[in-house]
């Protein structure tokens, strides 16, 4: 199976869904694919070859070109239908002056993350705070070492968190994360507009982490997702490609 998101400007949303709708369908992949105005975000299943033939038309629209994917093996196909949707938002924040396509938020690598944890600061001998910005179900299934958790119940209340908390995180590197990356993506830029410009990203979320780091340092638990798999360890396996 494969996940990907990328934040990309993108004005014929119907006419693209139909296209990639008919070739999943043809190829008898399963799973989800959303697109919106802001970009397209999916996670998918089927076999290697009708995966990667349906990436490879997806990547010849030079919108996503080179579009970086997570790859995992899966002892049954976790999606029981395909689903190809045109939304407002490929994740909801409903604060529209948030415009991820024109930019990606700063980002802290896997490796870096991990050192500055062990040492207790950044690179600039800031303390770091690690932010979920995961759902409360998530994280009470398993989160980050001291991560802040603000108990969202959906992550278009994580503006009105942030405003609440903001002077909490003043004087430190916030790191901020999330499953595959794309609300931490999302948060990221949003704390740059209100005032809190040291919010980082976690780059590729808590499963970029896992294939990075197979030990995940300072993580504890399972990671949720939104599939039929439910929740997975830190030892899952990326799958060829």
């Amino acid at each position: 199976m494969l996940a990907a998101y990328r934040f990309v400007a993108l004005n014929d949303c119907p006419t693209l869904a139909a296209g990639l709708q008919q070739a999943a369908a043809a190829a008898g992949i399963k799973g989800t694919v959303l697109l919106a105005p802001e970009g397209i975000n999916l996670a998918l299943a089927g076999e290697p070859n009708a995966l990667r033939g349906w990436l490879q038309q997806l990547t010849a629209d030079t919108r996503f070109a080179g579009l970086e994917c997570k790859w995992q093996t899966a002892d049954a196909l976790p999606f029981g239908r395909l689903r190809v949707k045109v939304k407002p938002e490929i994740i909801r924040m409903n604060r529209p002056t948030v415009q991820p396509q024109a930019g990606r938020a700063p980002a802290v690598d896997a490796a870096t993350l991990a050192r500055w944890l062990d040492a207790g600061h950044c690179d600039q001998g800031r303390p770091v705070v690690l932010l979920d910005t995961r759902n409360a179900f998530e994280v009470d299934a398993g989160a980050f070492e001291g991560a802040l958790d603000w108990r969202l119940q959906r992550f278009s209340d994580f503006p009105d968190a942030l405003q609440a908390h903001a002077a909490e995180l003043q004087g430190k590197t916030v790191v901020s994360y999330c499953t595959g990356g794309i609300r931490c993506e999302k948060a990221a830029l949003w704390a740059a507009q209100a005032g809190v410009p040291q919010l980082l990203q976690l780059d590729g979320g808590i499963l970029g982490y896992f294939e990075r780091l197979p030990q995940a340092p300072h993580w504890r638990g399972r990671c949720v997702v939104f599939d039929e798999r439910g929740a997975l360890a830190p030892t899952v396996s990326p799958a060829s490609r």
